[in-house]
């Protein structure tokens, strides 16, 4: 190459330099702006929680040898009062000598230090702290989902380019390489022939950065505009705060081999459009080290972004085709999620195109998604690099057709994901079966919760929205009881009579008129329109969705007949209408699955027969991406089956804590948490039979 076109192509390798350097300076200009704001809040969090702090916790910093009450005698009674004061100002005080100044005042900053340390920043509405955070994370997401890969692209491109820039100098003119040495004449060359090989590939990524500078030099957006984008997509603003503000992540109860690989195994990013949370991150790169694994995470927490983030891993491997069974109600939530979250090919393997999709995912490959009841149709195949379960628990019974086409397809994929909730819903050996799908030879533990929860942790991980959402809002949970009104008491009545279980248990709402439990619905509801909330409605019974929909007067109904992309399509409805509203659903229908964070007031209209059914409802709503304190109410009925049911599911309630929330399961007596829904009804008849009927 002549020093000429040497020159040229330096010339242009450099202004993309430029280029690249420009938007690493504009976008670590709005990061610090973003991190300024985080800072103050975190700040302001910290002396919140040292102004609660009694002085006397100065002595837990020095195993109790530091005595408190000479400043407690001048008044100073918090942490964050001794914080705030010199060494030099306490040695004032009386009773307080130089060295117990000192030792006072480290103490006072060890304990700041620590808060700070532990600190979450949460966002507050109507908190000019926060707003400021508000708008300085929207500048960084309008610049687009592809920001972090822009960012990366224009490092790479000023690490590369510009020692090759360095070395290539001589051959720009002819008078430096006459008078440059033999060594140099020869690395200019060099770095001219590496530099004309990467250029092309540079310059079309580059060819980007000065939309994404234009973009992140936007005019910052008002605050109602922030907090109205904040409403809109809260868990992407949470995501990026979680990056910026470096997030504590929670790691369950793994043995420290698992841990080691865990942390040792990196987690590509090419493939995917959305910034994790350490704790998802965490996750994804748990089912990638350990290749077969339950993730148990409490609903609400993102365990299919999770999932998503270890496929797009295994695709920036080379790998081609990935499958994802759900529920068919979920099935267009997961091609949505798919496409949304990564730049991965989602195909849809149901409805009238289900052979054309398979075909053209078999040819082209992409992300298969696939119903539970649709997959005994498609042939096991080793080319599948993960198979992903979702609502896993529905595999619990091995006899089913359902469960034996995951068996099949387990022992034919190297990589398989389980995500599920709630791992156990009656019994332990629920549990054991879904293990065993994923590792036959496992063995579990019978000697108790500790010798248990080390036998499965090589193969489950368990978060709770406690551990690791701290910034989710209040859940308020109320018991609203009522009086049968007489129609509805006469229904009750006959319906135990019959010894009809369903009727039993909507005969609250037999009589519309005059139910009291719809009466209270409706003041629910009332309260909730005037302060614009919006509002779903569960129940198990089709009839008494009926009933309320009369009454309340809504648009937005759910129920188990209805089709997927409909569903779908009556959710993102409900929540893009501005203020209240109100959803009506099946429990069944929309307590698996649907993201329902718009609302934040949730009313069940009877007790459900499983503990996790209802779980699953409320947390549609109290979920990540919710910003609004979230209301629970429940209507029952005094003297009636809603009370009978609450008093013997209470100990299926506490069995699902002490087991499966902590990751810590245990064997268990069966009889202790089994208790089947025939074996249920007909107990609760013939209490109601004997105190009724005599």
């Amino acid at each position: 190459m002549g020093v000429r076109e040497a020159d040229d192509l330096c010339r242009v390798a450099g202004a993309l330099v430029m280029k690249a350097r420009t938007l690493l300076a504009d976008h670590a200009a709005v990061q610090a702006q973003a991190l300024q704001a985080v800072d103050t809040l975190r700040r302001h969090t910290v002396r919140d929680d040292l102004a609660q702090m009694p002085v006397t916790r100065l002595k837990d910093v020095t195993g109790g040898r530091l005595r408190t009450g000479a400043l407690e005698r001048s008044g100073i009674t918090t942490v964050l009062q001794v914080h705030d004061m010199s060494a030099y100002r306490l040695q004032e005080l009386p009773g307080v000598g130089a060295q117990t100044a000192k030792q006072i005042k480290a103490a006072a900053d060890q304990i700041e230090e620590a808060a700070r340390q532990l600190a979450s920043v949460k966002i507050e509405r109507h908190d000019w702290m926060s707003e400021a955070l508000v708008v300085a994370l929207k500048r960084l997401l309008d610049a687009g989902t592809e920001l972090p890969f822009h960012v990366r692209a224009a490092h790479d491109v000023n690490t590369t380019f510009t020692p090759l820039l360095k070395a290539a100098h001589p051959a720009r003119s002819r008078w430096r390489l006459l008078t440059a040495s033999r060594r140099r004449r020869l690395e200019a060359r060099r770095a001219v022939e590496t530099l004309d090989a990467l250029l092309d590939g540079a310059a079309q990524v580059g060819s980007e950065f000065p939309q994404v500078i234009t973009d992140l030099l936007r005019p910052p957006s008002s605050g109602d505009e922030a907090w109205a984008d904040f409403e809109y997509r809260s868990s992407d603003y949470y995501s990026l705060l979680a990056d910026l503000a470096g997030e504590r992540v929670t790691e369950g109860v793994l043995p420290d081999d698992v841990l080691a690989r865990v942390n040792a195994q990196p987690l590509d990013d090419a493939y995917r459009r959305v910034s994790l949370r350490g704790y998802q991150s965490f996750g994804a790169r748990f089912a990638l080290a350990q290749k077969r694994v339950m993730i148990g995470d409490e609903m609400g927490l993102g365990k299919s972004i999770e999932a998503i983030a270890a496929l797009a891993h295994l695709a920036s491997e080379g790998a081609t085709h990935f499958l994802v069974v759900c529920p068919a109600s979920v099935v267009v939530n997961w091609v949505r999620e798919i496409e949304t979250r990564s730049t991965l090919r989602a195909q849809k393997i149901h409805g009238n195109r289900r052979e054309a999709a398979l075909d053209e995912w078999m040819k082209e490959g992409g992300v298969a998604v696939v119903t539970l009841d649709g997959l005994h149709r498609l042939t096991p195949t080793s080319r599948v690099a993960m198979l992903v379960v979702d609502e896993a628990h529905y595999v619990k019974n091995p006899a089913t057709k359902r469960a034996k086409a995951v068996a099949a397809w387990c022992g034919a994929v190297g990589r398989v994901l389980f995500l599920t909730g709630t791992p156990m819903e009656n019994r332990v050996e629920e549990f054991r079966v879904l293990v065993g799908h994923l590792d036959p030879a496992l063995e579990i533990s019978q000697a108790g919760p500790q010798a248990f929860r080390k036998s499965v942790a090589s193969a489950y991980l368990r978060r709770n929205q406690e551990d690791v959402l701290h910034e989710l809002p209040d859940r308020v949970e109320a018991d609203e009881w009522v009086e049968f009104s007489g129609d509805d008491l006469d229904a009750y009545r006959q319906a135990v009579a019959d010894r009809h279980f369903p009727r039993m248990r909507r005969a609250a709402f037999a009589s519309p008129a005059t139910s009291a439990k719809l009466k209270r619905l409706t003041e629910l509801v009332e309260d909730a329109e005037a302060n614009g909330l919006k509002v779903i409605v569960f129940s198990y019974f089709k009839d008494v969705l009926t009933a309320v929909g009369e009454t309340v007067g809504t648009p937005y109904r759910l129920s188990g007949d209805i089709d997927p992309d409909e569903r779908q399509r009556i959710v993102d409805d409900f929540s893009a209408t501005p203020g209240h509203a109100v959803l009506l659903s099946q429990i069944v229908a929309g307590g698996i699955g649907l993201n329902l964070q718009a609302a934040s007031v949730v009313i069940i209209c009877e007790p459900q027969l499983k503990p996790s059914t209802e779980t699953q409802a409320i947390a549609r709503a109290h979920r990540m991406g919710q910003t609004r304190k979230v209301q629970v109410h429940r209507l029952l009925a005094v003297d009636s089956v809603d009370q009978r049911l609450l008093e013997i599911l209470a100990a299926k309630t506490r069995s699902f804590d002490e087991y499966a929330r902590r990751s810590d399961l245990a064997e268990s007596s069966p009889a202790a948490v089994d208790i089947s829904e025939q074996n249920l009804a007909e107990k609760i008849i013939e209490e109601e039979q004997r105190r009724l009927l005599g």
